[in-house]
């Protein structure tokens, strides 16, 4: 049975705004899933924004053909300087993929997820991708296997996907639409042939579609990426977004384009810009509506190892893999014992945001017959849910709203590493200015310890830092330093007047 491809005309306007489920806490947006499902993903880095701060993944590049062109994909198989989806330093073969897997996960025990994502497609090389998920289903049965798609052969694999217990899929789909399909796909490889344009985009739609429906049929979590490309896609995504919610999508990812120059893609040549921090987070916000949006994605290479926002590949080379010596059975035990600690830390976190629920704004005459504006944070921290950085070392910072509805991930701003050693803190003054650039709409930095030049320069760009959190807990202390806001009159009327004014 053929599937309908719909146009932008035909879907928008179904296309619904932001609900409070999906626009609150990361709490808030599992607090409606089944048991089943939130037992799937509680300990999935990249389905759940809690566990990405315990949790670590790893991708194997097992897969180097793809059997579609995007106009902003350019594979390398041999990089290691750049981080970006469809990049790695080394491909693998399936017996090298499982040496590499059972090394990270013996060294690092918060590993639970291993994912193939390329560099190609991994359902266009479906020997090599099933020979990984085989001897890794036998040999390491405490990890999560999960695969990332364009989607053009999903269909004709989903039963082999199932065969394997892999309950997590990613279909990277951009568009619902031909005409604007065609502006993103030049060509796909279908049935032997080239096909281009219109044609091959309403081919790729139909096997997406068709795919995401028969995996939700089985019982397989689908999270959708989406690349949000200005002026191409970006109000047709509303529509992607309510489309496949409706056929049974958990998460949809909406990415923003990466489109350098020295990338060597299409877009980046041709100068396609990619979203800013606003415009993406105001496209998630439109597309939230009942179904999670995944906010923290990174983006990462096709052989990224470690937490989300880290990448300890190097330290996994194949010629060092051939040096350590592996007692997996072993390791099994101690992993166990590991996620159980974490299981147990976050067991104890929800009892304290149970406690806290429904404490949004300070009680007592200054809070009275008040209505306060949201507020934009950052936050430097290295994982475990706290603040736990120093502002110079941060290479990203996590971006956090709170609101008289609470406190909710925004998501994340890339950054130079400002201070590397004391011989060279205090003279990076570009990374310094990119730093404070980048943390635009913010009004507030926490961050674990800071040095007075950048103390004051963020003071001069109307950004407050505060160091008084550290090793606090995220969400706790961003709410604290509203509360202190709210309390110091800096968010009522008057306040914003007068902040106006200036």
């Amino acid at each position: 049975m053929e599937l309908n491809v719909l146009n932008a005309d035909q879907a928008a306007a179904s296309a619904e705004g932001c609900s409070a489920s999906a626009c609150g806490s990361s709490n808030d947006q599992m607090s409606h899933l089944p048991d089943s499902i939130r037992e799937k993903v509680q300990n999935h880095p990249c389905y759940s924004e809690e566990a990405h701060h315990y949790f670590a993944r790893m991708h194997v590049a097992v897969a180097p053909a793809c059997n579609i062109q995007c106009h902003y994909c350019n594979r390398k198989y041999d990089c290691a300087n750049e981080s970006r989806p469809g990049v790695v330093s080394e491909l693998l073969t399936p017996d090298q993929a499982v040496k590499k897997t059972k090394a990270v996960a013996a060294n690092i025990p918060q590993m639970t997820v291993l994912g193939i994502a390329g560099p190609g497609d991994p359902l266009a090389n479906p020997e090599r991708t099933f020979e990984t998920f085989r001897r890794l289903s036998a040999e390491a049965p405490d990890i999560k296997l999960c695969v990332s798609t364009n989607g053009l052969t999903l269909p004709m694999h989903v039963e082999e996907l199932a065969k394997h217990n892999i309950d997590h899929v990613t279909i990277t789909i951009n568009c619902i639409d031909p005409e604007v399909g065609a502006k993103i796909y030049p060509w796909i490889y279908w049935n032997n042939r080239r096909v281009r344009g219109r044609a091959a985009a309403k081919i790729l739609i139909q096997q997406q579609q068709k795919g995401l429906e028969m995996l939700v049929a089985k019982g397989i979590l689908v999270k959708v990426n989406s690349v949000l490309i200005p002026g191409v896609n970006d109000e047709h995504l509303k529509v992607v977004s309510k489309i496949v919610k409706e056929k049974g999508a958990f998460l949809h990812n909406v990415m923003p384009l990466i489109a350098e120059e020295e990338h060597g893609t299409f877009y980046g040549v041709m100068g396609q810009r990619g979203p800013s921090d606003e415009e993406l987070q105001d496209l998630q916000d439109a597309c939230s509506g009942d179904m999670n949006m995944m906010r923290h994605c990174r983006q990462c290479r096709a052989d990224a190892v470690g937490m989300l926002g880290e990448d300890r590949g190097s330290e996994f080379t194949l010629d060092k893999i051939e040096t350590m010596d592996i007692d997996y059975d072993a390791a099994m035990k101690t992993r166990a014992i590991v996620h159980k600690g974490i299981e147990e830390e976050l067991a104890e976190k929800q009892l304290k945001r149970e406690r806290l629920a429904g404490v949004k704004v300070p009680s007592g005459p200054v809070a009275a017959n008040k209505s306060f504006r949201p507020v934009l944070m950052a936050v430097a921290t290295s994982g475990g849910g706290v603040i736990n950085q120093h502002f110079g070392h941060a290479t990203e910072f996590l971006v956090y709203e709170a609101s008289g509805n609470g406190v909710r991930f925004i998501g994340h701003r890339k950054v130079d590493q400002y201070c590397i050693g004391n011989d060279t803190c205090g003279e990076k003054e570009s990374a310094l200015a990119g730093s404070i650039r980048a943390l635009s709409g913010c009004e507030a930095v926490l961050c674990s310890k800071i040095g007075y030049e950048p103390w004051g320069l963020l003071e001069d760009a109307g950004i407050a830092p505060n160091g008084e959190y550290a090793m606090e807990p995220i969400e706790e202390a961003v709410m604290s330093v509203y509360q202190e806001m709210i309390t110091a009159g800096k968010l009522d009327a008057e306040s914003e007047l007068k902040k106006a004014e200036v």
